[in-house]
């Protein structure tokens, strides 16, 4: 005669502890996971008004107000042939890319380290690769939006289109990874919340300063040092396209990608998930 009896209290918990584990998320695939990853980064920068506004706002704003300014322009060569405006409109762009993929990056990274966001992800099923890309084209969405925003606006001041969109894309897509490698980077190095922002700007002004993106340098000395930085290389490659040269600027795109490269070394050998001991 066949038992009617229930399973065993065992049999019970294994058969749901199996059911559990076909349900795991890391186990929906991988694109899956990025998706929900990027969707997540999503959601967190647009439902903060405060940290919304500030990016896409202050390039507008400054922009408009050298729209005002440089409006109707000639060429000069203060501008090396081009007129205000032309000048900069990639330059504010490339600031506003630097801020989103290195800046905000760095800080954001390091106050969910301090607060424990960090750590409990690393708990979890994600795996660390799908964390990163997620943050990464997070970042490189809002650089598109905003060097969308100044471009249009510059349009509208009569700055021409770019001479070529598929170097200013690749241009972009560049500059925003190896910068998001540099923030996770200097992220790794920062010991507190606190501390950030001060690091950041430590690092950022100077660069920015050095690299033509408040005016124009006329150093050779200086522009062969700043050259073999970050920050220069991209202004002149978002440059280019304004000047209406056009073309990919490998070697500027080539010392990018090396900065890049030592973002993402830096950030594998140091990054901590957890907060550093007081």
């Amino acid at each position: 005669m066949t038992s009617t009896l229930p399973p065993s209290t065992t049999e019970t918990t294994r058969r749901r502890t199996d059911r559990a584990g076909r349900e795991r998320p890391d186990e929906r695939g991988s694109l899956a996971l990025l998706a929900h990853q990027i969707r997540y980064e999503q959601l967190s920068f647009w439902r903060n008004p405060q940290s919304m506004v500030f990016t896409f706002v202050l390039p507008i704003v400054i922009i408009s107000v050298f729209g005002a300014v440089f409006s109707g322009s000639e060429s000069e060569d203060f501008f090396f042939g081009l007129s205000g405006l032309q000048y900069y409109t990639p330059t504010i762009a490339a600031v506003s890319v630097l801020g989103a993929c290195y800046g905000q990056l760095a800080i954001v990274l390091a106050m969910r380290r301090q607060t424990g966001v960090l750590k409990r992800l690393h708990a979890t099923p994600l795996p660390a690769w799908v964390y990163f890309a997620g943050l990464l084209v997070h970042c490189v969405v809002v650089s598109v939006v905003d060097v969308a925003l100044v471009i249009g606006i510059g349009r509208l001041y009569g700055v021409p289109w770019p001479a070529d969109w598929l170097a200013l894309a690749l241009t972009l897509v560049l500059g925003a990874a190896s910068f998001c490698a540099l923030g996770v980077g200097v992220a790794s190095l920062i010991r507190n919340s606190e501390a950030a922002p001060a690091v950041v700007q430590f690092i950022q002004f100077p660069l920015v300063f050095i690299s033509g993106s408040y005016f124009p340098i006329h150093s050779d000395v200086m522009n062969n040092i700043a050259g073999l930085l970050p920050v220069k290389p991209f202004n002149d490659a978002m440059l280019a396209p304004f000047a209406h040269q056009g073309g990919f600027q490998w070697k500027e795109l080539a010392v990018l990608a090396a900065w890049g490269v030592v973002g993402a070394l830096i950030a594998v050998r140091s990054f901590r998930w957890d907060p550093r001991p007081e």
